[in-house]
């Protein structure tokens, strides 16, 4: 698996899945699964993380592409754009996150034809999207382990097949360190601004009580 160089912002999230592979006469092979699942938590070191159920409603998913390993290198082996009917990558929101069906060229690219197979001996299990956040929220009932529910994704670049998923249950692969690196500053940030308005608050309550002091000595 190449390195992964994302843009600020960007972020990538994997899955230990299920993905299928099946075959049918309208659509000749296809491999199908959830690369985004919501109201899942996930430990991801030092936070949990959880994708809204909300999280997709104004994403731009107007060109998104399906590769292997986030491997930029490659030609993709499917395409959603639109998400209409001539795609080769549909995506479909339930309510369990975002379904994907891609409709593999196993008869004429042998990567096509290679991953089928991976997949279908379940050898390849794991899915993983690339994303860019536009809101989320972050709960820190406990302090030391926050939670941080991601209610807006702005965009989806791309799906990606992954051999080895970038985090499973409470595992962090390092390629996404500057990602949390991201979080940590967020949270922190949205710290400052919290202590920030507490402080000012704190201060407009003692220019008043020492008011009210100075009008109880002047007996107003």
């Amino acid at each position: 698996m190449k390195d992964i160089e994302l843009k600020d912002g960007q972020e990538f999230r994997a899955y230990q899945f299920e993905l299928r592979a099946n075959q049918d006469e309208e659509h000749g092979n296809f491999i199908e699964g959830v690369p985004i699942v919501f109201n899942k938590r996930t430990d991801l070191g030092w936070y949990d993380e959880i994708i809204a159920d909300t999280a997709l409603n104004n994403t731009d998913l107007k060109d998104v592409r399906f590769l292997v390993n986030h491997n930029t290198d490659m030609i993709p082996l499917a395409r959603s754009r639109n998400n209409n009917d001539n795609s080769t990558m549909q995506m479909k929101v339930e309510k369990d996150g975002m379904h994907i069906r891609v409709n593999l060229d196993t008869e004429n690219n042998s990567e096509a034809k290679n991953l089928y197979s991976a997949v279908k001996r379940e050898d390849v299990s794991g899915m993983s999207f690339m994303f860019r956040v536009r809101k989320s929220e972050w709960d820190e009932t406990n302090p030391d382990h926050p939670t941080r529910t991601i209610t807006d994704i702005e965009k989806v670049y791309e799906v990606s097949a992954v051999t080895f998923p970038a985090y499973s249950a409470t595992s962090i692969s390092a390629r996404c360190s500057h990602a949390l690196d991201s979080a940590r500053e967020e949270l922190e940030s949205l710290r400052r601004e919290r202590e920030m308005k507490a402080a000012e608050e704190r201060k407009v309550k003692t220019e008043i009580e020492t008011r009210e002091r100075e009008l109880a000595l002047l007996g107003l």
